[in-house]
């Protein structure tokens, strides 16, 4: 009865429980919270997605202050033993941490980080020296670009911050498109976990172990090998 009649003064405000069921399903998001967002948003389900993102990115700063002591270490071992992921997540209760939702949410990180091959976890981890170098070559390719000449040195500044944003959303983990969900981010799922649990929930550190990465490979001519059994090698 308690149903029917929340479900009445939904349509009566022109959102219907499937668009909120949907919603939920994309987001994470509690009810009421997703019933907000829809009517804040008109019914617009993108901006009513923006609405709660916005929601979940205040949550997440009032909470970020609170210690995140207990949580997970997982891995996840992909292509036949050819790559591997270690990564740490902590909440702030072992009760949390002991969960289902939150060990898969581990796993799902473990499994992302896996594919998409993050070089740090958020913006401020990269080093000072690594941004400037970066800057420099999309400057350069700035003004090497036919399409970009004459142009005012404050618009080349412009393209240079773009690629400085693609830059941080192809190597930081918190500023990645989710694999799972391309609409939104890595930092977007993890708000969506505060929100959910109540705790804080910070991605501490991670390692991504790829075989034979960093190993100088032996080269070989097979042409001059054949050559040297065969007795035919200078």
């Amino acid at each position: 009865m308690y149903i029917q009649k929340g479900e009445a003064v939904i349509m009566a405000n022109g959102i219907s429980p499937a668009a909120i069921r949907a919603l939920r399903e994309k987001t994470g998001a509690g009810i009421l919270d997703c019933k907000a967002a829809l009517t804040e948003a008109g019914g617009d389900e993108e901006k009513a997605i923006e609405v709660l993102r916005k929601k979940g990115q205040a949550t997440a700063t009032k909470k970020a202050g609170r210690v995140a002591a207990e949580g997970l270490v997982d891995s996840y071992i992909h292509a036949g033993g050819k790559i591997g992921v270690l990564v740490e997540v902590n909440c702030e209760t072992d009760f949390v941490a002991r969960g289902e939702e939150f060990r898969t949410f581990v796993h799902d990180l473990a499994m992302h980080i896996t594919a998409a091959e993050p070089r740090y976890g958020t913006k401020e981890e990269v080093p000072a020296d690594v941004i400037e170098k970066e800057r420099e070559i999309a400057l350069e390719q700035a003004r090497s670009d036919p399409k970009n000449a004459n142009k005012p040195e404050q618009v080349l500044e412009k393209i240079v911050e773009g690629r400085i944003a693609k830059f941080y959303q192809e190597t930081c983990l918190m500023e990645q498109a989710y694999v799972k969900d391309q609409n939104i981010t890595v930092g977007d799922l993890v708000r969506q976990m505060i929100a959910k649990t109540g705790e804080n929930v910070k991605v501490r550190r991670f390692t991504r172990f790829k075989m034979g990465e960093g190993l100088e490979k032996r080269s070989s001519d097979l042409g001059a090998e054949v050559k040297e059994l065969l007795g035919g090698g200078e």
